[in-house]
């Protein structure tokens, strides 16, 4: 994907997959910091990314050691998005593990930049893993979401995922609870 620009600042995020990524060293070095910060700052500010406080540097490298990991094996993919060089979203499935469940993947996380939100950052990010998911013989792709999250919700919708279960108040952040949704894209439904 070529950004568009204006003026010579990008306005499109161009997203990288996991091969784009490690095919520039500066980013690749930088990756796992920005990361870090994007996922520290949302987790902070109340993002449901399946922490509760914000996580170490070492349990995000270590996230992303894995997932790079399966992304070589043909187990997962890795999206990041960039404006103007600066990491502003990154997302990643990965594919079941059981011998069973091999043609199925969950999506694991999408995680955009609070000053990015509202730009189709997490549209772009989404529709890549989508794609590459289809490539990579993936029959359905799950997610689950925090129930309050009504704009990701809405976003997975748009982008054909359907609703196939709901644990109400599963989730427990302090005094609050929210339901656990689960979505599905089943690509075996479609031509």
């Amino acid at each position: 994907m070529t950004p568009a620009t204006t003026s010579g600042v990008t306005t499109e995020p161009a997203i990288l997959d996991a091969m784009g990524l490690a095919s520039d060293p500066e980013l690749e070095v930088r990756f796992a910091e920005s990361a870090h910060q994007i996922l520290a700052d949302l987790v902070s500010g109340g993002a449901a990314l399946g922490w509760v406080d914000p996580p170490s540097r070492d349990e995000v490298a270590e996230l992303f050691g894995h997932v790079v990991s399966a992304v070589q094996a043909g187990d997962a993919a890795l999206r990041a998005a960039y404006l103007d060089r600066r990491l502003v979203g990154l997302g990643y499935w990965l594919r079941y593990a059981r011998p069973t469940h091999r043609p199925h993947a969950d999506l694991e996380k999408i995680a955009v930049d609070a000053a990015t939100h509202g730009h189709g950052v997490g549209r772009a990010l989404t529709a890549a893993l989508i794609a590459d998911a289809r490539e990579a013989g993936i029959e359905v792709l799950t997610l689950d979401a925090r129930g309050d999250n009504t704009n990701a919700l809405h976003l997975y919708r748009s982008l054909g995922f359907t609703e196939y279960g709901r644990l109400p108040d599963f989730v427990a952040v302090d005094e609050h609870r929210y339901d656990k949704v689960f979505y599905m894209l089943d690509f075996r439904r479609q031509s």
